[in-house]
């Protein structure tokens, strides 16, 4: 017989348990099903929330062939052998066949780029499914040709509502009378995974007595997993918590809970390369202009890792982790780049002014683009004023100092050349 976390597989929408933000009334998945029309997108979440359920889900809903692959095992050739499959399975006026690729993070640079074609003709909608961020993993041409959606880990209330369903429905376990006295370990080591949930309700189900009814509770849990070590997968245990521990530890200049969550993750078998990205993102969000050579240290903390690898790699790492908790704390760089986004989506496409513009033609020159620019380099202190914001923002500010050392002497750079920030003439 299946596993229970087959056996309770959904086939509807309706359902479907958690990720109400893609999946509820009126949400982006489910308008994109109810028109019958999908585009090529990534599902990006934990393990155990519902992208492979998902994925198919919607090709029975849109009534498409659906073709799957596992990047774990499959090649260039694997993935060639599939499109065509789909070019011949297509119809005149059907929607394009699906192919889901599981652990699309996986994908070699050349597997990825044999995917491009297929989508960007509309032989296959791509849906891959990835527990790494699709920005990093996934090449830049493919991401652009697929949205981006984010599966959250289940909540307490999800789960429960998926155990009481699991026992009132499945064919084994409706068999038995369950009563869930405490729940505190069962979520505990769910950890906002489905699958978890129900691999542990099997296993109490399996290790109960033959009669009587079945009582879940924190010490009937916990013994069983303290018994069974394989039971859940420790790998993904807590990750997304751990990891925001790590990385608050850091922001909030602790080095000691820094380091132990550190040890946490490499207990647990978490990627290197997902903890040294963390450590680049860390430097350059929290950190930042405060001490610059931050950045410089996870990039380099970064390299060592790929190039020595485990076990040696965790001393660069800790070294990183160390010197970021220990460095002063800046934002300011992070919420320049935000404020100026946010303006961007205020204000649209502002013209360049013109005498920031390039002017490789005669006929630009003609036209004033480039003209009157003034060359810093040949002014005293290489600085001079002039105008670098659009006509429509003189006068915004994105980036504002904060107050340490290295930014006081930034902000005294700029006075010095703008004057206060009220005189600023841009």
């Amino acid at each position: 017989m299946q596993p229970l976390a087959e056996r309770m597989r959904p086939l509807t929408l309706d359902n479907y348990i958690g990720q109400q933000h893609l999946v509820g009334p009126g949400a982006v998945l489910r308008r994109m099903v109810e028109s019958g029309h999908i585009s090529s997108f990534i599902l990006w979440g934990p393990p155990g929330v519902g992208k492979t359920t998902l994925a198919s889900i919607i090709a029975r809903k849109l009534d498409v062939p659906f073709f799957t692959l596992s990047a774990v095992t499959s090649g260039v050739k694997d993935v060639r052998d599939i499109i065509e499959k789909a070019r011949s399975s297509r119809f005149f006026s059907q929607n394009s066949p699906i192919l889901f690729i599981d652990e699309i993070h996986r994908f070699s640079k050349s597997q990825q780029d044999s995917l491009l074609g297929a989508v960007e003709q509309g032989v296959v909608t791509l849906i891959g499914a990835t527990t790494e961020n699709p920005s990093f993993e996934v090449i830049r041409p493919l991401l652009s040709r697929c949205q981006v959606y984010t599966l959250q880990p289940l909540g307490q209330e999800d789960l429960m509502h998926l155990a009481h369903y699991a026992v009132e429905h499945d064919v084994e376990l409706n068999k038995r009378t369950f009563l869930f006295k405490e729940t505190g370990a069962l979520m505990r080591f769910s950890g906002g995974d489905a699958r978890k949930l129900l691999n542990i309700l099997e296993l109490v189900f399996e290790s109960a007595a033959e009669e009587g009814d079945i009582e879940v509770t924190d010490a009937v849990v916990t013994e069983l997993l303290q018994q069974n070590p394989l039971a859940y997968d420790k790998d993904g245990e807590m990750h997304y918590d751990i990891i925001s521990a790590f990385i608050k530890s850091i922001r909030g200049s602790d080095p000691d809970a820094a380091i132990y969550w550190l040890a946490r993750m490499i207990e647990g078998g978490e990627d290197p390369a997902f903890i040294a990205r963390r450590l680049v993102i860390s430097a350059s969000e929290d950190i930042g202009l405060a001490n610059p050579n931050a950045l410089l240290l996870a990039n380099a903390a970064f390299d060592a890792v790929m190039k020595i690898g485990w076990p040696e790699g965790r001393i660069p790492l800790a070294e990183a982790a160390v010197y970021l908790a220990a460095s002063p704390k800046s934002n300011s760089a992070y919420m320049a780049i935000n404020n100026a986004l946010q303006n961007v989506q205020q204000t649209g496409n502002q013209p360049v002014p013109l005498h920031l513009r390039n002017a490789p033609t005669g006929l630009m020159k003609e036209l004033g683009y480039g003209k009157e620019y003034k060359y810093a380099h040949d002014f005293e202190g290489h600085f001079v004023r002039q105008q670098y914001l659009p006509d429509e923002l003189q006068g915004q500010h994105f980036w504002q100092p904060q107050s340490n050392p290295a930014e006081d002497k930034l902000r005294a750079q700029m006075e010095k050349c703008w004057g206060k920030r009220g005189e600023i003439e841009n």
